[in-house]
């Protein structure tokens, strides 16, 4: 009797999985090129290729994807984004929007 229950029970529980947001750069016309590329290889750790083809996304498509994360790893890559151009003097900047 108790693993029918069970079974009836296992049925009804609904996992639910954390949203997903894709991490966009935008672009801008005073970010370099090699700026983006590097964002790309040290924050979504991406490799030299797929960094220069997100960064040809985003030159003449004006956005590319960088990834998808939970909205917690979302927030953080944008901040770290946004402060190290910030810091090197590029008003580059990232958005999240739900996958």
């Amino acid at each position: 009797m108790g693993t029918h229950i069970e079974h009836e029970l296992a049925q009804d529980i609904k996992i639910k999985h954390p949203k997903r947001y894709k991490v966009l750069i935008l672009n801008d016309d005073y970010t370099s090129m090699e700026f983006v590329i590097d964002i790309l290889m040290s924050v979504f750790h991406k490799t030299y290729e797929q960094a220069e083809n997100i960064m040809l996304d985003v030159h003449k498509k004006n956005k590319g994807i960088c990834g998808v994360y939970t909205h917690e790893i979302a927030e953080t890559k944008i901040l770290t984004v946004h402060k190290r151009a910030k810091d090197s003097g590029f008003p580059l900047k990232c958005t999240m929007e739900e996958e």
